[in-house]
């Protein structure tokens, strides 16, 4: 199977932001990456995942959220990771650019968030409840999401690693809160950041599962 990458500059919400798209041959739909705290596209753990869903015919883009001069503040301050607001209007900004691009205009989309990025992936996925049609969170902190939680009609996948227990109880709670269907995963071992041997590659196959049922291109269902 053939997967192809091409990099783009995408503007959203009054800025430009660097991504990597990555489209295979006949894919079913798209899964548009939102990093957690401190990190960007290059994300090793997100970049495996995201080579996984590839595999499975799901088209990726991993998007840097704040700008290279942001970057340079936030790694000083540690604010602007922490600004779902701002995050979730640059997704938004995002899926929409994915709309008008004639080779992912006709995708339904999937948000994967990490940490704070899962909250801005929820936040985005009830802005624009058409296209997006699943989420996954790893690691997530949806109590983030604040009012929107409720407000999110995709599926929902909560990933959560066994020894991180502050973040297993508010996904816990989130599930609860959620209208949507929702589902928690609970990896084995694993703390926050799923670097305990096997247990990323285990979030890659939850993951890959829940976007392989919930997205499908009209192709694929006729």
């Amino acid at each position: 199977m053939t997967t192809w990458t091409t990099a783009h500059r995408i503007g959203t919400a009054g800025v430009h932001l660097d991504g990597d798209l990555n489209l295979p041959e006949h894919a079913a739909g798209l899964v548009l990456f939102a990093h957690g705290s401190g990190s960007s596209r290059q994300s090793p753990r997100n970049r495996a995942v995201g080579e996984a869903l590839n595999r499975r015919r799901l088209a990726t883009l991993l998007v840097d959220l704040l700008t290279a001069d942001e970057e340079r503040v936030d790694l000083h301050t540690a604010d602007l990771r922490f600004d779902v607001g701002l995050l979730a209007d640059r997704l938004v900004g995002i899926i929409d650019w994915l709309r008008e691009q004639p080779a992912t205009a006709g995708l339904p989309v999937g948000l994967f968030g990490a940490s704070t990025g899962a909250a801005a992936a929820l936040v985005a996925a009830a802005a624009r409840p058409g296209p997006v049609q699943a989420v996954v969170s790893r690691g997530g902190r949806p109590d983030l999401a604040g009012p929107a939680l409720v407000q999110v009609a995709a599926p929902t996948l909560l990933i959560v690693g066994e020894r991180d227990p502050r973040v297993l109880e508010l996904n816990q709670q989130a599930r609860n809160s959620l209208r949507a269907t929702a589902e928690l995963r609970i990896i084995p071992t694993a703390t926050h950041l799923f670097e305990e041997p096997g247990t990323l590659e285990q979030v890659a196959e939850e993951a890959g599962r829940w976007f392989g049922d919930h997205l499908a291109a009209p192709a694929a269902r006729r």
